[in-house]
């Protein structure tokens, strides 16, 4: 009477799925057990349903905080889903045999899902395995230097090519001895081998026990392990009682190529999983030699899909240099290290990085995969998906990122409301997302954009966000309700007016009036204590926001009316005072002082006299920040509250042989802040600057220069010709000659000047 079948295999292996099939077919057994969480037996008829598209994965993951997750991701080259799906085929049962998953999250990250081998992929290279890094690990470290290869290269070569299915098992059980022969890890990596070795053993043995014969179950695990069940004794029961379970569930979800890549920190994965479909084509065309022809003719094509030129005959002779370069390198077919090197030199003239955009999508990919409805997926899973139905964005779920434009204006054009608002509901949907941290979808802010009515995302799918929304699922069950608790939660632990207006403006954005009015109580209770006029201010503006355009988001802004009021007082008595800093604070008070302005001018409940007011003071004050005062007589000018024979007496007393250079040309750097075209139609301005600056001395020059620069870093190349024609005009030139002195480079002697300024003493200016 003999054991079971053990098939050793490597995750995500081609070769290994195709001849796993042909095994089954052979030992036609009545069991299959698939290395696997063995509570997550259950889900395996998810994958062999006819709407399932690979890749997939199952996410197993804790009740509580902190989340801690572990994944189960298949392809469908995966040798575990060939043969789930095989015995799905032929009615026979499959079940997983390893550790239950809630043993894996009680144990803590150290002993996470099963990787490549049953070990780690990603740990950094040395000359001698170390107590903490697998000696898998150090052995393909080993194997790259004595072969001058990477490890998928060493394995493709010497396993992917092998052409019957009792080679293959021979050579991946006796690979996965040798591993185990050179085992030098660390207690607790052996001992978690030990273990998982020993529950799979007890598995076996529970068949057994029912009446399954030995030799009619078949086991499909991680090469690294069949050794390790041909020798080892079976778990008790009292072993198995002793182990920690964590309150656990599990669900399914879609995955991508590029998560399975390694470069997605996927420690289980290869560098091309897109390849290795290709790979998995190949076996069932005409054997491993078709991989050449498939992958250099979809190379070809993806290059010709970016607009480049790629010709039939480059394709060919890359097909016959790939096979010579195979043969030099000891295999009887190329592999993709040959391939890509052939394509380099026949398609991409020698640069790679003519190929790369392309290498990308024909190694790589953008394959995501898909579920059917009804799956097992949490609550809020299946709410999300629901409206990602409802919203019409179930196209944008790709790989590859989509703009997404919207009108959040009522559509008067169509029949029923939820068409109407469409894409308002899009954008609240989006928001909440957002607040929960799923990065589905990112906000994009265009510079030319003035409509209030216009809101622009980019949507991109990633296997990351699912786990998002997975763990989202310790807020509430749906994206509404946990969006809601999340606000609320972080509202409670708001200890600033800045931080509760900026929730209080998610709220809004998210269409949540409820969790809006309770961070409002939380708002107010927050504006009664001190706070920074900066902090005032910037709450005032959030509120100006919801107020301005509630009614485009149906969201009722009356309450708001009177904190605003309040506020808005509140920074009319103590912007002034703000006004006294250095030059450093200076720029925060005039961006508080625009805002303010702002939000005056967009609500006539607001007192304008008491505004103009202010500004009049802060603009006469000579013991303020001079750029300050600067700032405030622009805003009254760009409000038209200012006439001219008060700037150029503002100018002239500013500008004088008096004032020191620093605080006269910080003036003019706060005056220049705001309507630069106003202020360049004023030739009087401009004489009153040029003659100032006619009079100053060479040190006193030197501090004005400084302001001078940083004044005028920010005009336009047209404003600035504006500004010579100006200077020409007052100085009796010609206006082109003029613009092209003051814009062309600096001379030698010039820049010999300013780099005096390195050394010169600006007193802390």
């Amino acid at each position: 009477m003999g054991g079971p079948v053990l098939f050793g295999v490597r995750h995500l292996s081609p070769a290994a799925a195709y001849h796993l099939r042909r095994a089954l077919d052979e030992a036609n057994p009545a069991l299959v057990l698939v290395e696997g969480p063995s509570d997550l037996s259950e889900e395996l008829h998810w994958f062999c349903h006819p709407q399932t598209k690979l890749p997939a994965a199952i996410l197993a993951y804790t009740q509580d905080s902190p989340v801690r997750t572990i994944l189960y991701p298949f392809a469908e080259y995966s040798p575990e889903y060939q043969a789930i799906l095989w015995a799905h085929e032929h009615g026979v049962p499959c079940r997983f045999m390893d550790l239950p998953s809630s043993v894996f999250l009680a144990l803590g990250p150290d002993w996470a899902a099963p990787k490549e081998d049953g070990e780690d992929k990603d740990a950094p290279p040395e000359e001698a395995p170390s107590p903490d890094i697998p000696t898998t690990e150090w052995v393909y470290r080993r194997l790259e230097t004595v072969t001058g290869e990477d490890h998928d290269a060493f394995w493709e070569r010497r396993f992917e090519q092998l052409d019957t299915p009792g080679a293959y098992r021979d050579a991946a059980n006796t690979f996965g001895r040798e591993l185990r022969r050179l085992a030098q890890d660390s207690p607790r990596r052996t001992a978690e081998n030990q273990v998982r070795e020993a529950y799979m053993k007890r598995t076996i043995q529970k068949a057994v026990e029912t009446g399954v014969p030995a030799e009619r179950i078949f086991c499909v695990c991680g090469a690294f392990h069949v050794e390790g069940l041909e020798q080892i004794a079976p778990m008790t029961d009292e072993e198995q009682n002793a182990l920690p379970r964590a309150v656990s569930h599990a669900t399914l979800m879609p995955y991508s190529y590029y998560r399975l890549s390694t470069r997605a920190g996927y420690g289980a994965g290869n560098q091309a999983p897109a390849y290795f479909e290709l790979l998995w084509e190949a076996l069932h065309r005409s054997g491993p030699g078709e991989a050449a022809y498939l992958y250099l003719t979809a190379l070809a094509a993806a290059h010709r899909g970016a607009g480049n030129l790629t010709s039939s005959a480059e394709v060919i002779e890359a097909v016959r240099l790939a096979h010579t370069l195979a043969g030099l390198r000891g295999s009887k077919y190329p592999c993709r290290a040959d391939l890509r090197d052939a394509a380099v030199a026949c398609m991409g003239h020698g640069h790679f990085s003519e190929l790369a955009a392309a290498a990308a999508q024909v190694e790589i990919g953008t394959k995501i995969g898909a579920l059917p409805d009804g799956v097992s997926r949490t609550s809020i899973q299946a709410d999300f998906y629901r409206q990602l139905k409802d919203l019409k964005l179930e196209p944008y779920r790709t790989a590859q990122a989509k703009p997404l434009d919207l009108d959040l204006r009522e559509k008067l054009t169509v029949k029923s409301e939820a068409a109407a608002f469409l894409d308002l509901n899009r954008s609240l949907f989006l928001h909440r997302l957002r607040v929960l941290g799923v990065r589905f979808a990112v906000p994009v802010q265009r510079r030319q954009e003035k409509a209030s009515w216009g809101e622009y995302w980019t949507l991109q799918w990633t296997p990351e966000a699912e786990i998002e929304i997975v763990e989202s699922a310790l807020l509430g069950d749906t994206v509404e309700g946990a969006a809601s608790f999340a606000l609320r939660e972080r509202a409670e632990a708001s200890t600033s007016m800045e931080q509760a207006a900026s929730l209080f403006g998610d709220a809004f954005l998210c269409g949540m009036p409820a969790a809006a009015g309770y961070i409002l109580s939380i708002l107010q209770r927050l504006s009664v204590d001190a706070a920074a006029v900066s902090d005032i201010a910037g709450t005032a503006a959030q509120l100006s926001l919801v107020i301005r355009y509630g009614d485009l988001r149906r969201f009722d802004a009356a309450p708001l009316i009177p904190l605003l009021s309040q506020l808005y007082l509140r920074a009319c008595l103590t912007l002034e005072d703000a006004c006294i800093c250095d030059n450093s604070a200076a720029d925060g008070v005039m961006k508080t002082m625009d805002s303010l302005n702002a939000v005056q001018l967009n609500h006539d409940f607001l007192d304008e006299t008491l505004w103009l007011s202010l500004l009049s003071r802060i603009s006469d004050r000579d013991d303020l920040n001079t750029c300050c005062s600067g700032f405030a007589m622009a805003t009254l000018l760009e409000r038209g509250k200012a006439e001219d024979a008060l700037l150029e007496r503002e100018v002239a007393r500013r500008l004088s042989p008096g004032i020191p250079a620093d605080l006269g040309c910080g003036w003019f750097e706060g005056l220049a802040r705001k309507n630069r075209p106003a202020l360049i139609t004023r030739l009087s301005l401009w004489r009153e600057l040029s003659g100032y600056l006619d009079q100053l001395d060479d040190d006193a020059f030197k501090r004005a220069l400084v302001f001078l620069r940083r004044a005028f870093c920010e005009f336009t190349a047209g404003e600035k010709a504006d500004i010579a024609e100006n200077l020409g005009e007052i100085w009796g030139l010609n206006a082109q000659q003029t613009a092209d002195a003051l814009l062309r480079k600096t001379t030698q002697e010039e820049q010999a000047l300013l780099a005096d300024l390195d050394e010169f003493d600006f007193d802390g200016i």
